[in-house]
């Protein structure tokens, strides 16, 4: 009986902490509560609630870094989350990989006065379907500082910049979005697999995390099959 008492409370939060990540209303790249703030919410103890992440962690709803705590990484909310496309497609459980493109050190004095620095880390990535078809190809500028300046060497965590940056104490806060739509290039073809002029959703985003630091500028190239635009209007409840 204890067995199925403490089975049904940790069902409990896993089901409510998935309801909540999938309704956006904790978006990709955010940090959930603590544990002793979730263990008193859930009225659980702190071995359920770990439990109960254990298996969100399973199902690629979270990721855990140690000193920072656990960050959402969901891929199924849609485009109106403050960190973007990236954990944005529309068709839910669809299988996606990403490939890292490269990871290089650029300098850029035209971004200076906007961003405050000159010094950039450049992460390059495109990300292909289950059925092989590339979906997206992403260009992301991070500050070179704050120990992001190594990736270059060391790589991302997990293949993910989201958690990578909360790493290195960077956590999305707020920013900006303009998507719109336009034809490929032919070198952005190339790497899509697509032809010249196919037209692809343009998405260009930039964050600040909590401390007011510039925290990344991307550039998002998307599939339209595979990506939808949400917008809320109106009170809401």
């Amino acid at each position: 009986m204890i067995r199925h008492v403490r089975f049904d409370k940790k069902q409990r939060v896993v089901d409510e902490l998935a309801r909540r990540i999938e309704s956006g209303q904790w978006g990709a790249g955010n940090l959930l509560p603590g544990e002793h703030q979730m263990a008193v919410e859930f009225d659980v103890s702190r071995g359920t609630l770990r439990e109960a992440l254990s298996e969100l962690k399973r199902r690629n709803y979270i990721a855990t870094q140690s000193g920072v705590g656990s960050i959402v990484t969901y891929d199924g909310i849609s485009l109106d989350q403050r960190s973007g496309w990236a954990q944005a497609l529309a068709d839910s459980g669809a299988g996606i990989s990403t490939e890292v493109l490269r990871i290089v050190a650029v300098e850029r004095p035209d971004l200076d006065v906007r961003f405050g620095t000159t010094q950039f880390i450049a992460v390059d990535r495109r990300r292909r379907a289950a059925d092989g078809s590339m979906v997206s190809l992403e260009r992301a500028l991070i500050p070179a500082r704050d120990g992001l300046e190594s990736l270059p060497k060391t790589g991302l965590i997990d293949d993910s910049l989201t958690i990578t940056m909360a790493a290195h104490g960077y956590v999305g806060d707020r920013g900006d979005q303009w998507i719109g739509a336009e034809p490929l290039a032919a070198s952005d073809a190339l790497l899509l697999l697509r032809e010249p002029g196919s037209v692809f959703l343009k998405a260009l985003r930039t964050t600040y995390d909590r401390h007011e630091r510039f925290m990344e500028h991307v550039e998002s190239l998307l599939d339209p099959v595979h990506f939808r635009l949400h917008l809320a209007f109106g009170s809401q409840s």
